[in-house]
């Protein structure tokens, strides 16, 4: 497979629309979801404000255990009946969401959603990786990406709407007819990108071998724990950023319009991505983002240390700052872990996906909980998880560098 621009590499804008698609829905079952948690937790009788935060959390869980069932089973019988496969679940999971009056149950069909939403979520990377490869790939993941970020940008504003007219229940049944209408276009207009020839014979072997071959890669166990921790601080954003505005800022009106300037900052730095991957290259441009990610943070814990927060003004451009570095992030370090197992790109794609997912949900679960009255906890995290992936970049450069010596 090449790596420069050749006919086959040419970008397919519908291929990139479906693939943008695919990954929307996850990112609509979580962001829409943003502005009702207060609703959700008084038809259930939630008292604890923090509790909200696993509705957004367990999704992810329930994202990191389907990734690692559904990737192998992409590799052994294609990847379009897994994406179907995995759908069905995700609208059983969205009934269940629907009809429950309990809280536990409601977090059981979250964690129920994520393992549907694991198929489209995790097989479109593997039909990328199917198609692209190098440089090029993580210049079409990023315009991915791109497109696949202005969910989050609107998604909020629309569950708002929806809960002002409606109530809480109708943000799950958008969901599944944005999902219906998704995959009726999926299945008249995407062929298969994995032919039967390529495919991998399901046994009980086929993840332990697929495991074995993922681990004799360094660069791919580096970025994928990279990843996690990337996943885990942008995952503890997510988790309280209601909390953050509404209940610290008094912001509840406003939430969905900043919470989209930010989505649009991320917006921002992946389509810069897309341009900028092909001639610097992904790891330099990765490991520039890194190191820009924990400056930034490392910076507010220095000027805001006493717990104070700072004028939202002030607040908000410290986010921007800090999306614009994950926006670089999150298409290179998925494409630079990917790269070296194309050829076991279902299995590769679901460990990827399910160490970084199982990391971060641990992760923002703990930070999570120090962010009550203060944003503090969430930047001293960022800086945390920083500061241990800029060190685990330049070790796998050190290691790389030393292999290529011994080999010369």
């Amino acid at each position: 497979m090449q790596d420069s621009a050749s006919p086959k590499h040419k970008v397919n804008l519908e291929f990139i629309g479906l693939m943008a698609s695919l990954m929307a829905i996850v990112a609509l079952s979580i962001d829409a979801l943003l502005p009702a948690l207060p609703d959700i937790a008084n038809d259930l009788n939630v008292t604890d404000v923090s509790k909200n935060q696993l509705l957004i959390t367990m999704i992810f869980l329930g994202l990191g255990i389907g990734q690692l069932i559904f990737g192998p089973l992409s590799d052994s019988f294609g990847r379009k009946p897994i994406i179907y496969t995995g759908f069905i679940l995700f609208v059983i999971a969205s009934i269940v969401c629907v009809m429950t009056n309990s809280f536990e149950m409601m977090i059981f069909g979250r964690i129920l959603q994520g393992v549907g939403l694991a198929a489209p979520r995790t097989i479109s990377i593997s039909m990328v990786r199917d198609t692209y490869s190098g440089d090029y790939m993580a210049r079409v993941m990023s315009i991915v990406v791109m497109v696949f970020i202005l969910v989050p940008v609107v998604a909020p504003t629309i569950g708002q709407f929806l809960i002002t007219f409606f109530d809480w229940h109708s943000i799950f049944n958008l969901n599944l007819i944005y999902g219906c209408l998704v995959m009726f276009w999926f299945w008249k207009k995407q062929p298969e990108t994995l032919p039967e020839n390529k495919r991998t014979k399901l046994s009980v072997g086929l993840f332990v071998n697929g495991t074995k071959e993922f681990l004799k890669h360094q660069s791919a166990i580096v970025y994928t724990l990279i990843s996690g921790f990337i996943t885990g601080s942008f995952m503890v954003y997510l988790s309280t950023s209601q909390q953050i505005f509404e209940h610290q800022y008094k912001l509840a009106d406003l939430f969905p319009y900043i919470f989209a300037s930010l989505a649009i900052s991320i917006g921002f730095a992946t389509f810069l991505n897309s341009a900028l991957v092909v001639r610097f290259g992904m790891k330099k441009i990765a490991k520039t983002a890194a190191i820009a990610f924990c400056a930034i943070s490392i910076f507010y814990v220095i000027l805001f240390h006493n717990g104070t927060n700072p004028d939202l003004s002030v607040l908000v451009m410290f986010f921007a700052l800090q999306f614009i570095a994950i926006g670089f992030l999150f298409g290179n370090l998925r494409s630079l872990a990917m790269e070296p197992v194309g050829h076991i790109a279902g299995v590769g794609a679901a460990i990827n996906g399910f160490v970084s997912t199982i990391m971060a949900v641990p992760i923002a679960n703990f930070i999570g909980s120090y962010v009550t009255d203060s944003v503090l906890p969430l930047f001293i995290g960022f800086s945390v998880c920083g500061v241990i992936s800029v060190l685990m970049m330049f070790l796998v450069k050190q290691k790389t560098a030393s292999s290529i010596e011994e080999t010369v």
